[in-house]
């Protein structure tokens, strides 16, 4: 377990796809994070291995990949995951914290939920 900063974002596929929140599309493009090369071997893991990020607002995990991410950086795409380990205290403003959430990472053999499993949709 190697302690992260977590941050999310807009991506392209995820903006392409954001209004089929239950395709396989949209699962793809938003239900992975992306991890520093370093950080990726320190873990022993592989590209598609499942990792798990725990902050203290939730936790989730995801599938891994490696990524043009500054060490100790995790980023994931803007979506049902990661709004699973952001706060959703917004200060006022309107919109919560999307980057600096500090976090865990962990290998895991979890399985990586659906977005219809993850949101609990009937």
């Amino acid at each position: 377990m190697i302690e992260v900063e977590v941050i999310t974002g807009r991506t392209i596929d995820q903006g392409k796809t954001v209004e089929e929140k239950f395709s396989e599309e949209y699962f793809r493009a938003v239900s992975y994070c992306e991890i520093n090369d370093e950080d990726f071997k320190r873990l022993g893991l592989r590209d598609g291995d499942r990792v798990k990020i725990k902050t203290e607002f939730g936790e989730v995990v995801l599938f891994a990949r490696t990524g043009d991410v500054p060490k100790g950086v995790v980023f994931i795409p803007m979506g049902p995951y990661a709004n699973q380990v952001i706060s959703n205290n917004t200060d006022g403003t309107g919109m919560p914290r999307f980057k600096g959430v500090k976090g865990f990472l962990e290998k895991t053999e979890e399985n990586v939920k659906s977005v219809r499993e993850l949101l609990e949709v009937g």
